[in-house]
């Protein structure tokens, strides 16, 4: 008889592994490039043990031939891929989801997501989901979907393509996914959501003289969220993980992690109890602004910058 049970907090965490050697070598207390694959090891084994059952993978660099050789085996997780872009050719496209599946060294993919959903928007754009659902039906991936924004209309997307899932940030300084109805809308047309950008690519843990400068505008709103949550005694990781994972209707919120350490800190900050926050009081006015500024530097949520020793 199948558990009615629902998914622990660790099952409901995508980790989105970064590989790139600065941040890897820096979460890691600074090993050598030489050990770097054996670091990443035991952060999938950690992630393993720990029960968690999604890994986010990207197709740029390195990453998914370094998760490839260091899965345990057999690999417990459900792999999340990304397509490039469609300016490189609908032949291209579905050319390389499969070359991810044989870069990450399996069978098949758990979900191809739509990088870009403006590459849907275009005249090719129907002929391109039509590709990635002949995957689908193919066996290739069990799902596909879409990364999209609130500024994306992700609600009518899942209305014209009838995606399996749609990622989305939504996250304690940006709370319209939440707010707008955007999620209850989703849930309604029976979408799986996963949520990203928890840690809103790390300004979430910086402080206004490490803000890059086109997010200066920003320093003072980010300081007020500091300020709230270190009077009410409450780790920023802890609250930002509280409010994504007890979003009704969310399968997974995708965090980005370079190391045991940082998994096994956000581990036990996601186990925390939940705190008693007023969520509304620590949204930006300014979100809408926000997200254009994040979207402009190509920042995504297996982007973090945050380095989690320094927010414990």
């Amino acid at each position: 008889m199948r558990s009615s049970a629902a998914p622990s907090v660790a099952a409901r965490l995508a980790i989105a592994v970064v590989t790139e050697p600065e941040r890897a070598q820096i979460a890691a207390g600074g090993p050598p490039p030489g050990v770097r694959e054996e670091a990443l090891r035991v952060l999938l084994q950690t992630a393993a043990d720990a029960g968690c059952a999604m890994v986010a993978t990207r197709p740029e660099g390195d990453n998914e031939r370094l998760l490839g050789q260091a899965w345990p085996f057999p690999t417990p997780f459900a792999v999340t891929a990304r397509t490039v872009p469609l300016s490189q050719g609908l032949d291209r496209v579905e050319a390389r989801a499969r070359r991810s599946l044989e870069r990450l060294g399996l069978p098949r993919g758990e979900t191809l997501l739509v990088s870009n959903p403006s590459d849907l928007a275009g005249a090719e754009g129907r002929a391109l989901w039509d590709r990635l659902n002949a995957l689908k039906d193919r066996g290739l991936f069990r799902k596909i979907g879409v990364c999209a924004t609130v500024e994306d209309g992700p609600a009518l997307l899942a209305r014209r393509f009838q995606p399996d899932v749609i990622q989305i940030p939504c996250n304690i300084l940006d709370q319209r996914a939440a707010e707008d109805g955007v999620l209850d809308a989703l849930a309604a047309l029976g979408v799986e959501i996963h949520v990203a950008a928890p840690f809103v690519s790390g300004l979430l843990f910086m402080a206004g003289d490490a803000l890059p400068p086109e997010f200066q505008p920003y320093a003072a709103a980010l300081s007020r969220v500091r300020r709230r949550l270190a009077e009410a005694r409450i780790d920023p990781m802890q609250a930002a993980l509280a409010y994504a994972l007890n979003l009704p209707g969310v399968a997974a919120v995708v965090a980005s992690v370079a190391s045991a350490a940082e998994l096994r800190a956000m581990l036990a900050a996601a186990h925390a109890p939940r705190p008693d926050l007023d969520w509304g009081t620590l949204a930006l006015p300014q979100a809408a602004d926000l997200s254009r500024a994040l979207h402009g530097t190509g920042l995504t949520p297996m982007d973090d910058v945050r380095r989690i020793s320094s927010a414990a």
